[in-house]
């Protein structure tokens, strides 16, 4: 028979290894319930608030409304997401880590040519900035050429495309193209997701450079099989007239003349900007529209 203290110990420590268990039994439930939760509402504000941003990032915030906008779009953590051009990360930043371990994202953008030029130099800047930080480890880069057929993820595997102040660069005839490319690339159901300087009605594009019209960019997207589901004026900015010296490039973060009438150009704020979301309708493929648009 065991002596009094050894049982005495050995209950004690069945009585610890019993809470032990029922304790990690209730933290996995709890971790399980706040990864459902998270997926559900809180993956965003968590990326937007991470501190892998910077400070100079988070400031334009207040501009940009990355929370409202992606959610606008219907963006889930669980979904296949692509971004067309990330350019230097900024978008980048919150969607790779609202993604990470539940969904994808593929960073469509400019090749590595080899040459010394933008779109070479912008690849390899964004390659850096992806191995500088865990949370971009799971971002795969596709290449984007403008104006030429791309594959900006495999054909029909992804829930969400976007583009952010883009539309500009790539004039008429690459925005028809992306616009193909985000169609093939989407499932059917699938968003495409437009932010863009917005032109106002009226004002010839010559005298308000940098902008775009939202009327024209509804009609490409259209002409490519989308429908158009809806806008949202999240992103919009009722000071900014968008006829400036240096095109939207006057206002920040460019600042294009410098300190000139920086105060004034600050007060706007960033551009005013059209957020219009479209969708691949279900069952449809982009031949089924080759026959309309040609008309």
């Amino acid at each position: 028979m065991k002596p009094f203290k050894t049982i005495r110990k050995s209950l004690i420590t069945s009585a610890i290894i019993a809470s032990t268990l029922t304790l990690s039994a209730f933290t996995s439930v709890n971790l399980y319930a706040h990864d459902k939760h998270v997926h559900k509402g809180e993956a965003l504000e968590l990326a937007v608030s991470g501190e892998h941003r910077s400070a100079k990032n988070k400031a334009r915030d207040q501009y940009r409304h990355p929370v409202e906008t992606l959610s606008f779009f219907g963006f889930t953590s669980a979904m296949t997401v692509v971004e067309i051009t990330p350019g230097g990360g900024w978008y980048t930043e919150i969607l790779a880590p609202a993604l990470k371990g539940k969904g994808k994202l593929y960073g469509a953008h400019y090749p590595d040519t080899g040459e010394d030029n933008y779109y070479s130099n912008s690849r390899k800047k964004l390659e850096k900035k992806l191995a500088s930080n865990i949370v971009f480890n799971e971002v795969v880069l596709t290449d984007f050429v403008p104006r030429k057929q791309s594959e900006l993820a495999p054909q029909g595997s992804a829930d969400l495309v976007l583009t952010f102040r883009n539309l500009h660069n790539w004039k008429d005839a690459g925005v028809e193209q992306v616009f193909k490319d985000a169609f093939n690339a989407l499932k059917a159901g699938g968003v495409l997701g437009v932010v863009e300087h917005r032109l106002p009605a009226g004002i010839s594009p010559e005298k308000a450079v940098g902008y775009v019209s939202e009327a024209n960019t509804i009609k490409q997207a259209k002409a490519a099989g989308f429908r158009f589901a809806g806008s949202s004026e999240i992103n919009a900015n009722s000071k900014d007239m968008a006829q400036h010296p240096k095109g939207v490039w006057t206002l920040p973060p460019s600042f294009a003349l410098g300190d000139k009438d920086k105060a004034k150009y600050l007060a706007i704020g960033e551009s005013d900007r059209m957020t219009l979301k479209f969708v691949k309708p279900e069952n449809a493929s982009f031949s089924d529209f080759k026959e309309q648009n040609k008309q």
